[in-house]
């Protein structure tokens, strides 16, 4: 199922553990294109963990990376990118990445979040270290809600990514 949509990006933003990772990789296989994470590039590049970074260099530094990140990617044209959950939040990293393709909010309820974040052994997330991950769960998300808002959402509970990357994919198709 190859077909170009243009040579323009398609960003995945959202909270974290709402599937953009596992989406994006789905669209870049199905569209033949390079699969970018934010996140794992930063890291790669910093040879730390986003965990290490906030840690080490403090949330501040990392934004900054992410800004770099956004942009130079803005410089580039037919990638599934990824994004941290708060990278296209803020208006810099919009202005950058926005305007290079189709921005799609993932979303999921707060309990869909807490369970697949207890689940990947993969990732540690910062921003969720403390006595009570759902109250902070439901916290930045009603801190971040108008933000995903501006893009188009949708909402990844109970559905299965590759049904998600079809829904994406005649979307992009429909648009075109």
């Amino acid at each position: 199922m190859k077909q170009s949509y243009g040579r323009k990006n398609i960003i995945l933003t959202g909270f974290m553990g709402t599937g953009k990772t596992t989406v994006g990789k789905i669209l870049a296989q199905k569209l033949n294109r390079e699969f970018i994470d934010t996140d794992r590039l930063i890291e790669k590049r910093h040879h730390q963990t986003v965990s290490e970074i906030f840690k080490n260099l403090g949330e501040k530094a990392f934004r900054l990376m992410e800004t770099e990140v956004a942009k130079e990617l803005g410089q580039k044209k037919e990638l599934v990118i990824s994004t941290g959950g708060r990278l296209m939040l803020d208006p810099k990293n919009t202005a950058a990445l926005g305007s290079t393709g189709r921005v799609f909010s993932l979303s999921a309820k707060p309990e869909t979040i807490l369970s697949r974040l207890k689940n990947d052994h993969h990732h540690s997330r910062p921003l969720l270290d403390g006595p009570d991950p759902q109250k902070k769960i439901l916290q930045l998300l009603h801190e971040r809600a108008k933000g995903y808002q501006r893009f188009m959402t949708i909402q990844t509970d109970g559905i299965q990514p590759t049904e998600i990357a079809d829904r994406i994919l005649n979307i992009l198709q429909r648009d075109s």
